[in-house]
C-alpha cells in the first residue's frame, strides 16, 4: 500500500513539474495535472491541498535531498578542500539532474504563502550556514586562503549554482560533469593559499 501510495504522490509531482515548466504555474490548472498524472482529483487533494502545496512539495523534494548529501559529506569528516569540492560537485550535479524543479522553483517561488516561504528560507540558510562554516574552516586550519571572506565565496559558490536554472541545458556543450568540476575547480584555487 505504501508504495502504490507513494507512486501515485510521485506521478502527481512530476506531471506538476512537467506543466509548471512547460506553461508555468498560472497556466497549468489542477485539472491539468490531474489528467497528466493519470490519477482522480480526489488523489491529488489527498496529498495536497492546493497548487501551492503542490509547488512546496516540488522544491521541499529538491532541497531534502541536497541537505541530505551536505550532510552525509560534511559527516563523512574529510579535509575542508575535500568535503568542499565533494559538496560542489554534489550540488551541481542535482541540480542539473533535477533542473525542471529548479527552474519551476527560481520562477514560481513568490506564489508561495507566508509559512511556506519562511520554511523555504529556514532551508536555505541552513545550506548556506553549513557551506560557509565548511570554508571557515579551512580558513582557520590554513588550508584555504583568508583573502575573501567566507560569506563572499558562499555567496559566489552557491550564487552560481542558483543561476543554472537561467543558463543549464542537459544537451548543452558541457555536461554536468565536466561543469562541476570546473566550478569547484575555480572556487578551490581562488581559496589556495598563496604567498604574501
Amino acid at each position: 500500500m505504501a508504495r502504490g501510495t507513494s507512486q501515485v504522490k510521485r506521478r502527481i509531482v512530476d506531471a506538476a513539474v512537467r506543466l509548471f515548466a512547460e506553461r508555468g504555474f498560472d497556466g497549468a490548472s489542477v485539472q491539468q495535472v490531474v489528467e497528466a498524472a493519470d490519477v482522480t482529483k480526489g488523489a491529488l487533494y489527498h496529498y495536497f491541498d492546493s497548487k501551492d502545496a503542490l509547488l512546496y512539495e516540488i522544491y521541499h523534494a529538491l532541497i531534502t535531498r541536497q541537505l541530505a548529501d551536505l550532510d552525509r559529506e560534511i559527516a563523512a569528516g574529510r579535509p575542508p578542500r575535500e568535503t568542499v569540492r565533494a559538496v560542489l560537485t554534489g550540488l551541481i550535479l542535482s541540480t542539473a539532474a533535477h533542473i525542471d524543479e529548479a527552474k519551476v522553483f527560481t520562477r514560481e517561488r513568490h506564489r508561495l504563502g507566508d509559512a511556506r516561504m519562511h520554511a523555504v528560507r529556514a532551508d536555505r540558510r541552513r545550506y548556506h550556514v553549513a557551506f560557509r562554516e565548511l570554508v571557515e574552516s579551512g580558513q582557520r586550519s590554513g588550508e584555504f586562503s583568508a583573502r575573501t571572506p567566507a560569506e563572499t565565496v558562499t555567496i559566489v559558490a552557491l550564487g552560481m549554482v542558483n543561476q543554472m536554472t537561467a543558463w543549464y541545458r542537459a544537451d548543452g556543450p558541457k555536461s554536468a560533469a565536466e561543469l562541476a568540476a570546473e566550478v569547484t575547480g575555480f572556487v578551490l584555487d581562488a581559496l589556495e593559499p598563496r604567498p604574501a
